[in-house]
């Protein structure tokens, strides 16, 4: 007990509490924050956090779809042709990984820190292309809502293959990744039942990453327990305090979080255009700074290929909330 009881137990105690507010506040991927902040505190090396932080998210997840299951918001023939697809990919993709990286310990812990650095890279960007998709459906009209719309199997199963082996090497992915796939794939789809399937879909992708990683890399449970004691409150916590916190704000500051961090994982693992022998704290630093500056000016030129002027409604808030099922904002029609 004494050898668990450490002040790297309280660091993750720490760690998992405070990710766990944020997924309770935003909904937003828990292993795209979990899992750099883990490594980034250098409580293990990348293969040791991504299985335990699996193991964790396959726990927790579990709790989110039992609960949209008893309200019947899941579309259960959707996640299913998802689970065909990610669950055998998950299962591969940690050996997949493993027969590439060799027998070298630090050859692999190199090459995740760069696929994890690129994951982080895809998730934050698909954040901004669901506020893009959103304000496209502001501009042309909302489709109208299809709780059970025509399945197409083959796309479906694809993507459910893509997020199944982005998970099961990085546990990145199973909500931005899959979710904006859905959002494309089925627009009309509410946003209550586009949760709701994600989440039953997530149990058995995560579970299955989690089984395959552990039997490779094994389990730390000194990194586990801490983690879900931290998590599980702090989700809870974050779920009931949503509605008086400014959740689109908070998930900005995550996306420039994502940036940062994914670049300062690749920076971390050598990657060739960086470097290998010295890391770039100030670049990345840069990076972040410049995203503040930038994506704002961005934004406001995406809007005037809409027809709209470069700020004002629909804000960024506005095209936020259509995700959870609050009306679309009304704009004027285009000329």
């Amino acid at each position: 007990m004494n050898d668990l009881i450490t002040t790297t137990f309280f660091s993750i105690l720490a760690a998992g509490f405070f990710v766990g507010v944020i997924v309770g506040l935003t909904g937003m991927g828990g292993g795209a924050l979990m899992t750099p902040a883990l490594i980034f505190l250098g409580v293990g090396d990348a293969a040791t956090v991504v299985t335990a932080d699996l193991t964790a998210a396959a726990i927790y997840k579990s709790g989110g779809a039992a609960v949209h299951a008893r309200e019947g918001s899941p579309n259960y023939k959707l996640a299913k042709w998802l689970i065909v697809g990610s669950v055998p990919m998950a299962l591969l993709g940690p050996w997949i990984i493993h027969q590439i990286a060799g027998q070298e310990p630090e050859s692999l812990d190199n090459l995740l820190k760069t696929c994890i650095g690129f994951a982080l890279l895809f998730a934050a960007s698909t954040y901004a292309l669901r506020l893009y998709i959103n304000l496209r459906r502001v501009r042309g009209g909302r489709p109208d809502a299809d709780p059970n719309p025509p399945i197409r199997p083959i796309p479906t199963l694809l993507v459910g293959a893509m997020g199944g082996l982005l998970v099961g090497i990085t546990s990145v992915g199973s909500g931005s990744v899959i979710m904006i796939a859905l959002l494309m794939l089925y627009p009309g789809l509410s946003a209550v039942k586009l949760v709701g399937t994600d989440l039953v879909q997530a149990v058995p992708l995560v579970l299955a990453a989690a089984i395959s990683n552990i039997a490779i890399n094994g389990l730390d449970w000194s990194i586990l327990i801490p983690l879900v004691l931290g998590s599980t409150p702090g989700t809870m916590i974050g779920s009931r305090i949503a509605p008086r916190v400014p959740q689109s704000i908070i998930r900005r500051g995550i996306v420039i979080v994502l940036t940062m961090s994914g670049v300062a994982l690749l920076d971390k693992s050598g990657w060739a255009p960086l470097g290998k022998d010295e890391t770039h704290p100030l670049l990345i630093a840069g990076i972040g700074l410049a995203m503040l500056v930038l994506v704002p000016l961005v934004w406001g030129l995406i809007r005037k290929t809409q027809g709209l002027p470069m700020y004002g409604a629909p804000t960024v808030t506005e095209l936020d909330r259509m995700e959870y099922g609050a009306p679309p904002p009304q704009t004027q029609s285009r000329p």
